[in-house]
């Protein structure tokens, strides 16, 4: 599942629109559109997002015999 796809789950979920979180953010909806459509987020993103919205965060690499590192 693409992140862009994640953020707008976690969006209907808190019902909130996009131009909410992009207030949230300190950005504009047009900018974090953007951001959305080509699924293009960086770790640091991510946590803002996160932080803003009160949900954790968490990015692993999983093994195939479901280690996390």
């Amino acid at each position: 599942m693409m992140m862009a796809e994640k953020i707008r789950m976690l969006l209907a979920k808190k019902d909130m629109k996009l131009t909410q979180l992009a207030e949230m953010l300190g950005t504009s909806q047009p900018n974090l559109w953007k951001k959305m459509k080509r699924d293009n987020f960086s770790e640091r993103e991510l946590l803002e997002i996160a932080e803003v919205l009160g949900v954790k965060y968490e990015a692993n690499f999983i093994l195939e015999d479901e280690t996390k590192i």
